[in-house]
């Protein structure tokens, strides 16, 4: 079997008018189940006021048809905190396998490093081996895993904690 072509993928800021489809990508990404303990994406205030304006990108086709997003929310307010985030990345099924999570993942590295953002953090559901392995091909690894921290779909599930550190901050 061949690998999937790439998808001609250019990343940009993401914008208001990316409402409906970035919370498109996001609910496919919670139906497959294996991307959050969530069950149904966020109404888009919710989703906004939730994240980082400055540090939310989504991948668009040539024709600026959303194929994934990536964005931060901070992990605390106190500021010893302020350089760690907790990230989310969520690729669309059609774009799946092409390359958009990496090139999501890169921008957001550039991003949150020239901002001194020294940590990035996320957890990943242990069968998600698509995540991890594209993070783990952009420098996040291992810290550790929660086992059984939470119900999702009737079952208990394990979440490997991820994280990547800047290696020119901090």
């Amino acid at each position: 079997m061949s690998e999937p072509s790439r998808t001609p993928t250019r990343i940009r800021p993401m914008r208001a008018a990316d409402a409906d489809p970035v919370l498109a990508v996001y609910q496919a990404g919670l139906d497959g189940g294996q991307a959050s303990f969530e069950t149904e994406a966020p109404r888009w205030a919710a989703f906004d006021a939730a994240r980082h304006p400055d540090h939310r990108y989504v991948a668009v086709d040539p024709a600026d048809q959303v194929l994934g997003w990536v964005a931060v929310s901070p992990v605390s307010s106190r500021p010893v905190y302020a350089g760690v985030v907790e990230h989310s990345v969520y690729v669309a099924p059609r774009a799946a396998g092409r390359g958009v999570g990496r090139a999501l993942l890169t921008t957001l590295i550039e991003s949150t490093e020239a901002a001194g953002i020294w940590t990035i953090q996320s957890g990943v559901f242990p069968e998600n081996a698509a995540s991890l392995a594209v993070h783990r091909a952009v420098g996040f690894r291992v810290v550790g895993v929660r086992e059984r921290v939470g119900q999702h779909r009737g079952r208990w599930r394990d979440v490997v904690l991820i994280e990547r550190r800047s290696p020119r901050i901090g």
